[in-house]
């Protein structure tokens, strides 16, 4: 590829220098920085971290095209060929067959194949290809309100879902697509109408969503995958109020994930453990700045919901008190633990600031 990016240890936020072989590195400018780490950051944050993601998964291909076996490597060739053709003859096209949220995974796990000495899916890079060529088959909701829309594909087939680790629906059925049609067209009303800083970076980035079996006693359950961007896993809740709350849970883990790729926030994850609030078991440092970051986002939707007035108050504030005061604890475990990389000190200290100025009304 001749996309001469490098995402590997950026240095702190503001960086934009170049390595000794010439490659640029990403940055993020400090403002973008303070304003991810406060839930934030909208869709220019978005178009940064997305750009961070591109660049990634080309790097990630031209390592994959130099560790490809001989005996492979002339049928792998003629497909690289075409991809690079595509960066150059139609950038959008090659941008979305790149951000394939599957793609990620599929590059990372063919790597480790190879390493293992076993054999790899190679030729999945000629369906993604094929698939975008023809404008792969979909059925996107577009949802819209107020003016403002997102379209978003429902996952329901296919490849490299188990990233998520959890129980996957089969295809839907026509009555349990309707049913997401109208969930999902409520969870966005809510979003544009009572929190529109959430709406503009969710629609932003994410276009997928994988639908989930609920948990064995019925309850609503979500999830995201470092190696998923643009894409949130979910099961049907009962109410869209809930679907709103798990984009934006779930939102903030993928763009923490990305942001992780330009910048550390954390030093490797060692033995130690740390108290986490919302669950009984102790966590390692950087499940522990997923979960805050990302709860942060739960304590700010509950207050949100406060604001605007929405039915059920009491929850709300509940809900509120409740998640805001999990998320500063957690954030000053994380402050004192010494896990965190200088930029991590900043990203949690702002964090945390943003917990309680986004109680106060004053962010």
């Amino acid at each position: 590829m001749a996309e001469h990016t490098q995402v590997a240890d950026p240095g702190p936020p503001g960086t934009r220098e170049h390595t000794p072989d010439g490659l640029r590195r990403h940055g993020i400018d400090r403002a973008t920085f303070a304003a991810v780490a406060t839930a934030r950051g909208g869709a220019g944050a978005v178009r940064l971290l997305r750009a961070g993601q591109l660049s990634k998964r080309a790097l990630l291909l031209v390592a994959l095209r130099r560790a490809v076996p001989a005996g492979e490597r002339a049928g792998f060739e003629r497909t690289y060929a075409a991809v690079a053709a595509l960066q150059r003859e139609d950038r959008a096209l090659w941008e979305r067959l790149l951000l394939r949220p599957e793609f990620d995974a599929w590059a990372a796990g063919c790597l480790h194949r190879i390493a293992a000495g076993r054999g790899a899916p190679l030729g999945e890079l000629d369906r993604f290809l094929l698939d975008e060529r023809r404008g792969r088959p979909r059925s996107p909701i577009a949802l819209e309100c107020d003016g403002r829309r997102w379209e978003l594909l429902l996952a329901d087939q296919g490849p490299y879902r188990e990233v998520y680790g959890r129980p996957l629906t089969g295809p839907l059925e026509p009555a349990e697509l309707a049913a997401w049609r109208e969930l999902l067209a409520g969870a966005w009303e809510i979003l544009v109408r009572r929190h529109p800083w959430h709406a503009e970076a969710v629609s932003a980035c994410v276009g997928t969503l994988v639908p989930l079996r609920p948990a064995p006693d019925g309850e609503a359950v979500s999830a995201a995958a470092r190696r998923a961007y643009g894409a949130v896993a979910a099961s049907r809740p009962a109410e869209p109020e809930l679907l709103a709350l798990a984009l934006v849970h779930e939102f903030l883990h993928v763009q923490l994930g990305a942001l992780l790729d330009l910048v550390p926030l954390h030093l490797p994850n060692g033995e130690a453990r740390y108290h986490a609030p919302w669950r009984p078991d102790p966590r390692p440092v950087g499940a522990l700045l997923q979960g805050t970051y990302a709860h942060l986002g739960v304590s700010d939707f509950w207050r949100g919901e406060l604001a605007a007035g929405a039915p059920g108050p009491a929850r709300a504030e509940r809900e509120h008190r409740l998640w805001r005061g999990h998320t500063v604890t957690a954030a000053a475990t994380l402050l004192s633990s010494g896990g965190l990389t200088a930029s991590g000190v900043e990203f949690v200290t702002e964090l945390r600031r943003g917990a309680t100025e986004l109680t106060e009304g004053r962010l």
